[in-house]
C-alpha cells in the first residue's frame, strides 16, 4: 500500500508538471510550439514505459518488488528508486532551457572589443579632421572624425571628450539649419548608439529612418567613440544627402540626458574651412579656441606691443 501511495503522489506531482508544460506551450505560441511538442511526445513515451497508461510492469519488475518487500531497515526492504519518473520529469521540464543536444541555449555572443582608431592612416587610406591641441589624436582631441570609402559605403569614425554625444553634420553653407546629421549618443545603460538627426534651426530633430549600419560604439575614459557605415548614394530626400558630393562638415558634441541629446557644449561649434570630399583623404588640424587665441594676429600684435612697452620702460 505504501508503494501505491508513493506512486500516486508522484503522479499527482508530475501531472501538475505536465499541466505546467502545457501552459508553457500555450504561452509560447506558434514560434515555440514545435519545440514543446517534441518534448511532450517524449513525456508521453515515458508515461507508457512507466505503466501509468495501462501497460503492466514486466515479470522482472514484479519479482524485484516482491524481493524488496519488508519493513524499513530490514534486509528485504528496498528504498524507493532514486531515479523515479518524478525525478526524471523534473529534469525533463527543466530541459525546456536546454537545446536538443542537451546544452544550454547560447546567450548573446560576446561583444568584440572596440578596435582603436588608427591615426597613422590619416591622409593616406582615410581622411581625418582633428580639433583640439596641436598633435592630438583620436583619444586626446576635443573632437576627432575620420572617413573612408568602403565599396558603396562611407565609414565614419568619431570621438569626443564628452560623456553625452558626438555628431557630424553635412551642410551646404557652413550654418546650422536644414542639415543632415549623424550622431553617436551615450545612454544611461552605458551603450553608445548611432542616431540620425535633421537640424531645424539650432535644434536637432531625430529622424526614424537611419541610414547607418555596422554600428559600433563605446564609452571609455570619459570619451564617446563610435564607428558606422552609411551608403554613398541614397534616394533623394530632404533629410538625407548624397555623400559622393562635397559638403561642409559641422562638428558638435555635448551632454545627454537619458539617451537624449541636449545643446552642444560650445556656442559656435567648429566647421570645416572648405567643403570635404570623401574622394580626397586629407589630414586636417583645427586648433581649439584656447590655441586659436594665442595664434591670432591680434594677440601676437598685443604681445609685441606689451613687450616693447616693458623694454622701453615708462617715461
Amino acid at each position: 500500500m505504501s508503494t501505491t501511495s508513493h506512486l500516486d503522489l508522484d503522479f499527482k506531482e508530475d501531472y501538475g508538471r505536465v499541466a505546467e508544460l502545457a501552459g508553457s506551450i500555450t504561452r509560447t505560441g506558434n514560434l515555440g510550439l514545435d519545440y514543446y511538442l517534441r518534448r511532450f511526445v517524449k513525456l508521453l513515451v515515458l508515461l507508457i514505459q512507466s505503466g501509468w497508461l495501462g501497460v503492466a510492469p514486466s515479470p522482472t519488475d514484479e519479482g524485484a518488488l516482491r524481493a524488496g518487500h519488508g519493513e524499513h531497515g530490514e534486509p528485504g526492504h528496498q528504498e524507493p528508486h532514486k531515479d523515479s519518473y518524478s525525478t526524471f520529469a523534473s529534469e525533463f521540464l527543466e530541459s525546456r532551457y536546454l537545446s536538443d543536444d542537451g546544452y544550454p541555449f547560447p546567450t548573446a555572443p560576446p561583444v568584440d572589443p572596440f578596435a582603436k582608431i588608427k591615426v597613422i592612416d590619416c591622409g593616406v587610406t582615410k581622411g581625418c579632421i582633428r580639433y583640439g591641441k596641436p598633435g592630438c589624436d583620436a583619444e586626446t582631441c576635443d573632437y576627432f572624425l575620420s572617413y573612408r570609402r568602403i565599396g558603396t559605403d562611407v565609414e565614419y569614425e568619431m570621438s569626443s571628450d564628452t560623456d553625452g554625444w558626438v555628431a557630424v553634420g553635412f551642410s551646404s553653407d557652413k550654418k546650422m539649419g536644414g542639415d543632415d546629421v549623424m550622431g553617436c549618443v551615450h545612454d544611461d545603460n552605458g551603450r553608445v548608439r548611432i542616431h540620425h538627426f535633421y537640424n531645424v534651426g539650432q535644434w536637432a530633430k531625430e529622424i526614424k529612418r537611419n541610414p547607418a549600419r555596422d554600428e559600433e560604439g563605446v564609452f571609455d575614459n570619459n570619451r564617446v567613440t563610435c564607428r558606422f557605415k552609411r551608403p554613398l548614394y541614397v534616394p533623394r530626400e530632404e533629410t538625407l544627402v548624397d555623400l559622393h558630393l562635397s559638403w561642409y562638415y559641422l562638428f558638435a558634441w555635448g551632454p545627454a540626458i537619458q539617451g537624449s541629446i541636449t545643446r552642444h557644449d560650445i556656442d559656435n561649434p567648429p566647421v570645416s574651412d572648405h567643403m570635404i570630399s570623401i574622394y580626397k583623404y586629407e589630414d586636417i588640424f583645427m586648433p581649439s579656441t584656447a590655441y586659436q587665441t594665442f595664434n591670432s594676429p591680434l594677440c601676437l600684435l598685443l604681445i609685441v606691443a606689451l613687450t616693447f612697452y616693458l623694454l622701453m620702460g615708462t617715461p
